[in-house]
Parts: C-alpha cells; sequence; structure tokens
C-alpha cells in the first residue's frame, strides 16, 4: 500500500466511535485504556455519546463535517461499517481498535489482533501524519440508496441466516443464531442468481454468493481468499447446487480459503458487480444492507488507514 503523509491540523480533535457490547462485552473495560493512549498522539480526543446504530452513524457524519482530524473505532465489523459510512471519500482518516467477535476488516487490512497493540499503531500513525490508502466497495439498491463496506458482502445461504435470526424473537443470545442456522439449513436449496461482471451476464443456480473487497467475513473464514483491497477489484465466489451434506463439509474449508478449489465453487474478479435474486437481503461487513438487485462497485483508494 502506498503510504501517504498528511498529518491531521493539530487542534481537531480525535473522535471515537465506541460499541462497549461489542464482542458480547469482553472489552468492555478497554475504552478509558484507548483513551489515555490516543491522546498520546497530539490531538484532543472525543468520545460520542451514542445508543443506536442510527444515531453512531448520524453523529460520525457531523464528526465528519465538523473537521475531525479522524475518526477511531472500538468495536467489531458492525462498528467499523457505521464509521465507514462518514469517512469514505472524505480526507478524513480511520484507526480501527479490533474489540469485537470477527474483527474481519481489521485483520484484512493489517492492524494488530491486540487492541492496545492497534491503538499504539493508530498513535504513531496520527504522530508520524502517516494514512495508508484502501478501496472500499460501493453498494446501490435499486432504490438509488448508497451504502459503503470494507470486508465481504454476504448474498447466500449466510445471508438467508442472518435475515431469518434477525426476525427471531426467540432464543436470547448465539443460540438465536445456531437455530436459525439449524432451520435454513433443512430448508436449504439453490437460488438462482443473475450476475453481471463489468457487463458480462453469468446466470448460476448457487447456495453460496459473496462479493469481497477483503478476503474474510464472519470471524476469520476467508470466503474470497484471493481478494486484495488495494487492486481496485471485487473478488466474486459463488458456491454452486451443494447440498446440506456437501456444504457442510467445505464449510471448514472455508478458514483456509481452500473451499475455492471444489468443483461446485466458481471465482471472478470484476470492478462493477450487478447482482440480483429472487427474496435475497445482503448483509455487508455482518450488516443488513439492502434486498437483492444491487449493484456494488470498487472504489479505488476510497479511505485511508492509520496504522
Amino acid at each position: 500500500m502506498t503510504t501517504v503523509d498528511r498529518a491531521p491540523g493539530a487542534g481537531l480533535p480525535v473522535v471515537v466511535l465506541a460499541n462497549p457490547s461489542a464482542g458480547r462485552g469482553r472489552h468492555r473495560g478497554l475504552l478509558p485504556s484507548v483513551v489515555h493512549r490516543l491522546t498520546a498522539g497530539g490531538h484532543p480526543v472525543r468520545v460520542l455519546d451514542v445508543w443506536t446504530p442510527a444515531q453512531a452513524e448520524a453523529a460520525c457524519h457531523k464528526a465528519v463535517a465538523d473537521g475531525a482530524a479522524a475518526l477511531v473505532t472500538v468495536g467489531g465489523d458492525g462498528t467499523v461499517h457505521l464509521a465507514l459510512q462518514a469517512v469514505a471519500g472524505t480526507p478524513v482518516p480511520i484507526g480501527v481498535v479490533p474489540a469485537g467477535t470477527g474483527n474481519d476488516f481489521a485483520g484484512s487490512t493489517g492492524f494488530p489482533t491486540d487492541p492496545l497493540a492497534a491503538t499504539d499503531a493508530v498513535v504513531a500513525a496520527l504522530r508520524g501524519g502517516r494514512s495508508h490508502p484502501i478501496d472500499l466497495a460501493r453498494i446501490t439498491a435499486a432504490d438509488g440508496t448508497h451504502r459503503w463496506y470494507g470486508a465481504v458482502l454476504a448474498a447466500g445461504i449466510d445471508a438467508i441466516i442472518n435475515e431469518r435470526a434477525n426476525r427471531m424473537r426467540w432464543p436470547r443470545g448465539p443460540r438465536r443464531y445456531d437455530l436459525a442456522i439449524l432451520v435454513e439449513l433443512a430448508r436449504l436449496r439453490p437460488r438462482r442468481y443473475t450476475l453481471r461482471l463489468d457487463g458480462v451476464t453469468h446466470e448460476s443456480d448457487a447456495v453460496l454468493v459473496a462479493v469481497g473487497n477483503c478476503a474474510s467475513y464472519g470471524g476469520g473464514m476467508r470466503i474470497c481468499p484471493a481478494a486484495d483491497p488495494t487492486d481496485g477489484l471485487l473478488d466474486v465466489v459463488v458456491g454452486g447446487r451443494f447440498d446440506r451434506r456437501t456444504l457442510l463439509r467445505v464449510k471448514p474449508r472455508l478458514y483456509p480459503g481452500t473451499h475455492v478449489e471444489h468443483p461446485l465453487v466458481r471465482s471472478f474478479q470484476a470492478r462493477t458487480v450487478e447482482l440480483a435474486a429472487a427474496g435475497i437481503t445482503g448483509y455487508a461487513d455482518g450488516e443488513r444492507v439492502a434486498d437483492l438487485p444491487v449493484t456494488i462497485t470498487a472504489v479505488p483508494a476510497a479511505v485511508r488507514l492509520l496504522r
């Protein structure tokens, strides 16, 4: 990655977006240590006082508009996702302190896995005026609205499971997701997808479809193992007509990324991906983003990372 030397204005604040419930609360006491270390970066530090994702995203936009020196997230991929909506396409850099369950964006873009080590990397970048540009993916929904994402858009059985889990009111906690997996695996069937990759149409019956700016999602599953967030391309991985038994056998191969060697899996690269299927809602960075059809575009150097 190319390094950009551009020290933020000395009097401008570093704004922190923290999610204390990220990672099931295991880093709940982390924030004071992060703030203490960030103060060594030469800027005042302000923690956003927010309670909902909508409040958090709005507060990030306001902080960027008001002239933040940087935005720093303390949480998981969902927290990063909210912050990306505000900093994408602006000169305001972002620092990522991984404190969530998966931390796929942080891991794919070179931040240390230890939260305090990542904080120190952000502080060193602030002091040195260093930032590294990387690509983001931009989603355009059928209604014309836009969302940015950093890691992976899921639009197959993984998205279907997320959608069911989010509709369920019982049981609480991780057991709800486990139950959603059981229900949707029992109902597993290939769906008909239409993909236009840089204008070339591909039709496919599939159970897995992912569009990656980065390689991994779901806490280290390398669903798009060749994805590089600095190459100006999106990686598309399509898993075809898997039955339940074959899918369960292939799932462990998602972690090292060797599932792409399976004969039912196809991989592509494109700058623009048009993706359509009936009854599917896409999830990006683990967050619900839009019903298909969507258009996804790789935007080179859309955000700058403090590390």
